[in-house]
């Protein structure tokens, strides 16, 4: 249990080794994970506490395992001698600062109510906290500034510095306003007792909306995960896909991308797919001849739909739907189409690999028969009928959640076919706690940037600043693409398109060292502003910036998900990462569509099932060809200037304009055509 590492579904996390511990404190942490589980299961089914109760206690269960599992530094990872300095293998100082934090998080509820006795004869008063909002007590400060300190500590040692050094300078630019650099970013400042008052105080700051739902959503979704990988349904995903897309040329490769979309309904996470279907994908593709760094780059890219698929998407999603105060059901519905035009980009670009390399599909052999496949799973898929079910009712994710476990649990101590022991229930509670450790502790920081940006409006001024750029630049592009009556691109348009780029590349580049999550709320804030002043409905505003937030899964230097697949597949990470980044091309450019056209997005009521239907056959054509294009081949080599000329129809097809759509007809078809017959005509032994 103690060396295994810190993968977290709905959310990818740090590849840090946890620390050896010794056999009692081993223990310790493992019966505490699986009753932490077990609270979050019981009270999401009975009644979930009061708010600053229940985010007080998954604080304090999260804060005190870290620092229990997780070294400073990586060289504390080697096993320690138990004393009186480290107990269990722990420093002490690990133990206070987990206890410590545990204490500041409980804090809130044991004052809420404030106090008024005597102690040793000495009068101690503190007032109810709705009476302290906006004057905090000193001990709140003190709690405040100790509870802030410890969370950033716990992030650095899950997922690395750059999330911190990013919180210290909001918190600098909360404090320092008057000397900020830009007029644009001045402001009167705060003192350090008003940032602790948003920061430390619920509603706002740490004990806010992205906290509330990691406790009362995302937890209860992953222990379903882990559950439901116990009872047998990733291995029915598996041999599912096996039957679908094994026989087909390139077939190893194409169950990957199936068996990863499916797994990607349970898992809503990158790496988790990569370490959970991977391990049997990516060496029956390098059987098949595929290269490695392929290999593990269509992993990669098919499992970085984890958190874009419906109906368990990433973490942010559940933030997405509180932040809009909408039900979740809509965001599963609205993802959707977006997701399948993701598989449908790197299935396309896997399809034309495998033709221009001439692999075949898997042996007959090889591949199960349907019926037995279904006859020996289908009591599996049990739970995630019911999640659907009880979630597109109208119940409360975590209540959907609740069932789902409960399913998972009945089924797989009753199923015959593939029985689950109460040890390895127990064990899939320890996992699903320990696997929320990270995503715990980064919602718990990124509500400090949250009050950042509340108490000082930093949102509105770096929106402001995006559309003013986006304009200058659009203004001048506009006159370039205009001819005549024909107007490619109008000047809003244009400016829409480059507000889209500057966040997209902010996305990719910040997302080098920060979780989606914490991604998904910065930039949010930012783009919400701008892309409102240009007619983008919320909902799409929000899913651009989760989607382009997923990407620098798979974008280098930092691609975690590309890097596990290197390693499974014994390839060079930085060559599958660059491969991974290509196979992607349908997730780069469907938020673009559905910011153009939020037909795609299904719920909005504004939009037509007429306009859905040619947004999404445009967008499904653009993919195609922008596959083809990656590719450079379809039945024959394409040269580089035909490539050049798929690849400018394919975007030109996935923006939902008539024009921009007659464009891309004329120059795709003759090319297409071309091929077309070249299979009709070439000869016997031609490549």
């Amino acid at each position: 249990m103690s060396k295994t590492t810190g993968t977290n579904a709905l959310e990818p996390a740090s590849e840090h080794l946890s620390r050896q511990l010794g056999p009692r404190v081993n223990w310790f942490v493992y019966v505490f994970l699986i009753l932490f589980a077990l609270y979050h299961y019981i009270t999401a089914g009975i009644g979930i506490p009061v708010d600053y109760w229940h985010m007080g206690i998954h604080l304090a269960g999260v804060l005190l395992i870290i620092f229990i599992l997780y070294p400073a530094f990586s060289g504390g990872v080697a096993k320690r001698r138990s004393g009186l300095l480290a107990p269990g293998g722990v420093p002490i100082q690990d133990w206070v600062l987990g206890i410590t934090g545990a204490a500041t998080a409980l804090w809130i509820g044991f004052s809420w109510e404030g106090f008024d006795f005597t102690f040793l004869g000495y009068p101690i008063r503190l007032q109810q906290q709705a009476l302290r909002q906006g004057a905090p007590a000193p001990i709140d400060v003190v709690f405040g500034t100790l509870l802030i300190a410890i969370i950033l500590e716990a992030t650095r040692r899950v997922i690395g510095l750059v999330l911190p050094i990013i919180i210290l300078a909001f918190m600098g630019f909360a404090l320092f306003g008057p000397y900020m650099p830009f007029n644009i970013l001045k402001h009167p400042g705060v003192d350090w007792s008003q940032l602790i008052n948003n920061a430390y105080f619920p509603a706002e700051g740490i004990f806010g909306v992205p906290l509330w739902v990691a406790s009362t959503i995302v937890f209860h979704f992953v222990l379903f995960g882990t559950v439901a990988q116990k009872m047998g349904l990733g291995k029915l995903f598996v041999d599912v896909s096996t039957v679908i897309a094994g026989r087909f040329m390139g077939g190893p490769a194409k169950v990957s991308v199936v068996s990863s979309a499916l797994m990607g309904t349970i898992s809503g996470s990158s790496v988790a797919n990569v370490v959970s279907t991977g391990a049997l994908t990516i060496p029956n593709m390098k059987r098949l001849g595929y290269p490695g760094y392929f290999a593990g780059a269509v992993e990669a890219a098919a499992s970085a739909g984890g958190q874009i698929t419906p109906p368990i998407m990433g973490a942010a999603a559940f933030i997405m739907a509180e932040f809009l105060q909408i039900p979740y059901s809509q965001i599963v519905i609205a993802a959707a189409a977006p997701a399948f035009m993701h598989y449908l980009g790197v299935f396309t670009i896997v399809h034309f690999e495998a033709k221009r390399l001439g692999l075949q599909g898997e042996p007959a052999e090889n591949i199960p028969r349907a019926v037995d496949v279904i006859k020996r799973g289908w009591p599996t898929a049990l739970p995630l009928v019911v999640l659907l079910y009880v979630l597109f009712s109208g119940y409360t994710p975590y209540m959907a959640a609740f069932w789902a476990i409960t399913t998972c649990i009945v089924v797989g101590l009753i199923n015959p076919m593939h029985r689950m022991s109460l040890k390895d229930l127990a064990d899939a509670f320890y996992e699903g706690g320990r696997n929320a450790l990270a995503v715990g502790a980064i919602c718990a920081a990124v509500g400090i940037i949250v009050a950042v940006i509340t108490l000082t409006g930093l949102a509105f001024r770096m929106g402001f600043m995006v559309t003013n750029a986006a304009q200058s630049i659009g203004s001048a592009l506009h006159l370039l693409l205009t001819f005549g009556p024909i107007e490619l691109l109008t000047q809003q348009n244009l400016t829409l398109f480059l507000s889209m780029l500057f966040i997209g590349i902010a996305c990719i580049l910040m997302g080098a060292g920060i979780p989606t999550t914490a991604l998904y709320i910065m930039l949010v804030t930012v783009a919400q502003p701008a892309f409102s002043t240009l007619g983008v409905p919320p909902l799409a505003t929000h899913l651009f910036v989760f989607y382009y937030g997923i990407i620098a899964e798979v974008t280098p230097p930092v691609c975690t998900s590309a890097y596990a697949a290197a390693a499974i597949a014994n390839a060079n990470p930085w060559r599958t990462g660059l491969m991974a980044f290509r196979l992607s091309c349908g997730k780069i450019l469907v938020p673009f569509v559905f910011c153009y056209s939020p037909a795609l997005l299904l719920v909005l009521p504004e939009y037509t099932w007429l306009e859905f239907f040619h947004t999404a056959v445009t967008c499904a054509i653009g993919v195609a060809l922008l596959g083809i294009a990656f590719t450079g081949f379809m039945n024959a080599p394409l040269s580089m200037p035909l490539r050049f000329l798929l690849g400018f129809a394919g975007l030109a097809s996935v923006h939902p304009n008539p024009w921009t759509d007659v464009l891309a007809l004329v120059i795709a078809a003759p090319i297409v055509a071309h091929q077309y017959l070249f299979k009709r005509t070439k000869p016997a032994g031609a490549v």
